[in-house]
């Protein structure tokens, strides 16, 4: 018969088994997303364009020394304008800003007179990734990220573009989209620093060493928050790896909030696991989205979630643009990654993974309010996915576009996935994906019809681009050579 003295001992060893996954969690984790755990932070979670749009020209006109922004689409509105006006007020004062956008996001938002005011200010500001003759399909990996440091002091990482979109129009009735960012103050700002650094030196000459804060470098307003600041690169997939881990090891739940959901084969099969496992898996995504398409391709990986026990909720705003997630109260992520392949493996991303419990409590918080505003897609009769007409509960249950080139090769992926399917009847298709087939069929019989009766207009495209390609080739060639020699 066990004494009372021996008692207390199963939950001490609960306790210390406990730490010690939470110490192989840690050093998995890092592996996977190729970013450590950076401790001593303190952070703030900011919604929507009201609550980041003003503390981030609060952070610039603080500025004294260095103004780093690193943002995919900055539009040519006057939100955007408010931006440029801060930023070369700066420049003009002396303080080095730096600023990089994408130029496939700028493409149909930013005028050519935008971006000459602020180089005539003063502002250094460079382009990611335009056209080259040598590159005919380089402009599908873009730089998605979204953040600003400012004075190695303060840093933000967040889903939101700066724009009107973002910014709604009460006087017009025009609700913002909803999106999420985080403050950062602490040792984790030089991890943001430090990202940018790399992207800056990619693009030309590299930020001067002195200018850049250090791992390890004590910093002004620290806390208590561990954080990891997962930088993406195309092809690495520190992000993907990292979401797949969680997707395994969380024992209560999973909520995600996606702008452009279109899981992997691997990460749909992680969260129905999850879900058939007990997990609380919940998924929250846009209904009217700024790509029209993507609202179908989503659908159509509804239904075997579904099935799975995962719970999906649609926004009834006008656009939900957060990429979040948090599970089981203790690991959050706030960032620019979406859940699909051309964010996960194609663009350079930047997200934040906070691993403490107040903050997740936080997040939770503001996911539920979230789903107040939603509605819920639930299986009805023929298995067919609908959303109800009733409010969603909380309670748990067990058992103009201005679209990115990422999503449209995520959303030619998933059409892709399902073409196949119905070709090779490798998988079981749905009612949702009816239209993608039906879509589709009309499609190739267009393009049998053009080839029949006019020939020419699909064979100049393809002389085209079969001589693009081929200069190109020879251009690399020339550069490989003359590297060679030299």
């Amino acid at each position: 018969m066990m004494s009372t003295t021996n008692r207390p001992l199963p939950n001490a060893l609960d306790s210390k088994i406990n730490v010690q996954l939470r110490s192989l969690a840690d050093q998995a984790f890092s592996r996977a997303a190729g970013a450590p755990l950076v401790p001593g932070n303190s952070v703030r979670l900011l919604k929507d364009a009201t609550e980041n749009y003003p503390a981030w020209l609060e952070a610039i006109a603080s500025a004294t020394r260095r103004i780093h922004f690193e943002n995919y689409i900055i539009h040519s509105d006057d939100i955007g304008e408010q931006f440029a006006d801060a930023l070369a007020s700066k420049a003009r004062k002396g303080v080095h800003v730096r600023l990089i956008y994408d130029w496939f996001g700028a493409l149909a938002a930013t005028s050519r007179r935008f971006w000459k005011s602020l180089r005539l200010a003063g502002v250094e500001v460079r382009c990611f990734n335009p056209p080259h003759l040598d590159s005919p399909f380089g402009w599908l990996s873009r730089d998605h990220r979204k953040m600003l440091a400012v004075d190695g002091r303060v840093a933000f990482v967040t889903g939101l573009c700066v724009g009107h979109d973002w910014a709604g129009d009460t006087a017009r009735g025009i609700e913002p989209w909803r999106d999420t960012g985080i403050e950062i103050e602490g040792p984790a700002v030089a991890d943001v620093e430090q990202s940018f650094a790399m992207m800056w030196a990619t693009l030309g000459s590299p930020v001067p060493p002195e200018e850049i804060p250090q791992a390890g470098e004590p910093l002004p307003g620290g806390g208590d928050v561990p954080l990891r600041i997962v930088a993406s690169v195309p092809n690495l997939a520190g992000l993907y790896r990292l979401d797949q881990l969680i997707a395994a090891i969380a024992r209560r739940s999973i909520w995600l909030a996606d702008a452009y959901f279109v899981g992997t084969a691997a990460y749909v099969e992680a969260l129905k696991a999850a879900a058939m496992d007990g997990v609380d898996v919940r998924l929250l995504v846009p209904r009217a989205n700024d790509i029209p398409l993507m609202r179908a391709v989503s659908r159509a990986g509804f239904r075997g979630l579904l099935e799975a026990g995962v719970r999906i909720f649609e926004w009834n705003g006008p656009m939900m643009h957060a990429k979040t997630a948090v599970a089981d109260g203790r690991w959050a992520r706030v960032g620019s990654t979406n859940l699909n392949v051309a964010s996960w493996i194609g663009n350079w991303e930047l997200d934040v993974v906070a691993e403490e419990e107040e903050f997740s409590k936080k997040m939770q918080s503001m996911f539920l309010q979230d789903l107040a505003h939603s509605t819920e897609i639930v299986l009805k009769e023929k298995r067919t996915v609908r959303p109800t007409t009733t409010q969603p509960s909380n309670k748990p249950k067990f058992g103009t576009p201005t679209g990115s080139a990422g999503r449209a090769a995520t959303s030619v992926l998933r059409i892709g996935n399902a073409v196949g399917a119905a070709i090779t009847d490798h998988r079981t298709l749905g009612p949702a994906e009816a239209k993608i087939m039906f879509g589709v069929g009309c499609f190739l019989l267009m393009m049998t019809a053009i080839v029949i009766f006019w020939p020419r207009l699909l064979v100049i495209p393809v002389v085209v681009l079969g001589g693009w390609l081929g200069i190109s080739l020879l251009v690399r060639a020339q550069r490989l050579r003359a590297g060679r020699d030299s």
